[in-house]
This record gives C-alpha cells, sequence and structure tokens, in this order.
C-alpha cells in the first residue's frame, strides 16, 4: 500500500478544521502510486484526495503542481482542483509533511486499455497541452535525457544483476541519445506520467486525469511517447500499432502534430522507456525486502527497450488508420 504516513484522527480534525469541508465521515489509505501518501477522504461536504508529500517530492515545487491544477481546472480541463483553507492556502502540513487535499475526480481507469481508450487518452492528452497554454510558471524537467547519464552511474551492478550484459547495452543507449536527441520540438508543460492509472474515464468516454507530480517543461511529442509506451504495449510485450495509430490519431483531432514531431517519435519512445527504466531501477534496487510497497519491476521497460532499439519504425506507422 503506498501509505508511508499514518495519521490519527485527532491530526485529520485539526487539518480540516482550516477548510469549510466538514467533518471527516470516512478515511482510508489507497493502494496505488509509489511515491507519496494517498488517503480517500470523504467528509460531510463531500469527496476528496488527501496526498502527503513524501521524501521524493521536492517541496519547493509543490506550488507549480498546485498552481498547475488550478490552472486547468478553471480552463476547463477535467481534474482535481486543490482545496484552498479559509486563508486561500492549498498547501498544508501533517506530521511535519506538506500536504494538500484534492477534489474527488468521478471516473474510472482501465486496467486493460482498448484501441477505442487508446483513441479517448490521445484526445485527452492533447486537450491538456492545449489548456495548458499561457501558464505562467516553468519546471525543469529532473528526469529528461540530460539526466539519465547520471542516474544510470551508480546503478550498473543492478542492472547487471537484473541481466547480465544489461550495463553495456543500456550505456550504448544512453551514448546514442546524449548524440542524436531530438531537438528543437514545440515544447509546453507536460503531464510526464500519462499512464492509465492516471487517466479516468465515464464508459468508454475521457473523463480527466490525475497526479500531476511529474509534470514539468518539455517536448509535448515526448508526452505522447510516454503515453504510447505506457497505453499501447500488450501483456507478452508486443508493440500494438493499431492502438498506437488510435491514440496519435485522437491527439491529432485537437492538436496535429508537426512532421518534425512525427519523425522524432521513434527516438522520443526510446527514450521515455529508458526514464522509466532508470527510475523502476533505482526504486527496486533502494525497496528493503519486505517493505510495504511493491516497486514496479524494471524489466518491463527493458523489455520495451529492447522492442525499439530492435525496431524503432514500429512508432513511424504513418496516416491513422
Amino acid at each position: 500500500m503506498a501509505v508511508y504516513t499514518d495519521i490519527t484522527d485527532d491530526e485529520l480534525a485539526q487539518l480540516l478544521a482550516d477548510f469549510d469541508l466538514g467533518e471527516a465521515v470516512s478515511f482510508k489509505g489507497i493502494a496505488e502510486g509509489v511515491s507519496n501518501s494517498n488517503f480517500l477522504l470523504e467528509t460531510e461536504g463531500g469527496r476528496f484526495i488527501l496526498t502527503v508529500y513524501e521524501q521524493r517530492t521536492n517541496e519547493a515545487e509543490l506550488p507549480f503542481f498546485i498552481e498547475l491544477m488550478h490552472w486547468l481546472a478553471e480552463h476547463g480541463y477535467p481534474c482535481a482542483s486543490p482545496m484552498a483553507d479559509r486563508n486561500g492556502q492549498a498547501l498544508k502540513r501533517v506530521r511535519g509533511k506538506p500536504c494538500a487535499i484534492v477534489g474527488f475526480l468521478p471516473g474510472l481507469s482501465v486496467r486493460k486499455p482498448s484501441v477505442a481508450h487508446c483513441r479517448q487518452a490521445g484526445e485527452g492528452l492533447a486537450r491538456l497541452h492545449l489548456a495548458v497554454r499561457g501558464f505562467p510558471m516553468h519546471r525543469h524537467n529532473d528526469l529528461g535525457q540530460a539526466a539519465w547519464s547520471s542516474l544510470f552511474a551508480p546503478l550498473g551492478d543492478a542492472a547487471e544483476a537484473l541481466k547480465p550484459g544489461l550495463q553495456a547495452v543500456i550505456e550504448a543507449d544512453l551514448a546514442h541519445f546524449a548524440k542524436d536527441w531530438p531537438k528543437g520540438l514545440p515544447e509546453g508543460v507536460i503531464h510526464a506520467d500519462f499512464f492509465p492509472d492516471n487517466v479516468f474515464f465515464h464508459g468508454p468516454e475521457f473523463a480527466g486525469a490525475i497526479d500531476f507530480y511529474f509534470a514539468c517543461d518539455d517536448a509535448l511529442a515526448y508526452d505522447i511517447a510516454i503515453a504510447l509506451n505506457a497505453w499501447c504495449f500488450e501483456p507478452d510485450g508486443s508493440f500494438n500499432i493499431t492502438a498506437a495509430r488510435a491514440m496519435v490519431a485522437g491527439y491529432e483531432t485537437h492538436r496535429p502534430l508537426s512532421d518534425a514531431e512525427r519523425s522524432a517519435l521513434p527516438m522520443l519512445a526510446h527514450g521515455a522507456a529508458m526514464r522509466f527504466f532508470l527510475t523502476r531501477l533505482q526504486d527496486w534496487r533502494a525497496t528493503p525486502a519486505g517493505a510495504l510497497v511493491k516497486p514496479h519491476d524494471p524489466l518491463e521497460y527493458e523489455r520495451k527497450l529492447a522492442v525499439h532499439r530492435a525496431a524503432p519504425d514500429l512508432v513511424l506507422f504513418g496516416d491513422p488508420a
């Protein structure tokens, strides 16, 4: 369970006393997620999510995430909006840690996305990229391509433990990215974690997105590449070109890609797989045996890396079907 910080009834009541949300009716931890502690909170005023930000989240960057969610909600994008207390403050503290209460976003995530879900997710991602235009704050992508080599430097032994010979393969990929990473593509604020568990649906229709705590400034097409990796691989490790075509087609109903963006997708998708492989490997190595939080398997993204390495043109699928 992704609950690192327990909160007592008295601590919760003290926190809620600063808000006009009423008293707590129910309160329970949420199993999903690996970085922060999340709780489903129901009060006399409605349903909310309480997030306690743990050590992995840089407290200095929290105003960016909070203001981004405010901006999106105010510009018509369906996402959870932070609740302000009576003094207009959304960031609070509990147990000495920063926290925030956000509105409950109705809808369901899908564990096995269909082609139709992929198209709707693409539309939702494009709507996000359009809604965030003009947002005045900026955040550097500290998990972008420039950071990958230093991130991997202490992880070579961990890679070898996963699969003999993997260290050299990863180092070759990193050298390739350093030399040929796409430059000059359209940029803006991206979600950077647009995975199926962070996207909600009402039936087959896109209903909204959550978990903006990796959002940052980067190439918009890189966000598409992250989503292609997250949504369009089958359980057997194969890449579903039909689903990928649907996702990009959905995206382009709101924001057409430039030729440069489309040409860059193979490299961006390969790199996006590297980013999640590295952070999963880092978590895998750092998680002690018996921990309540089970880290994501880095080998899932090692297999995606292998697919992109062997057949980069898979994501150059031409005009949508």
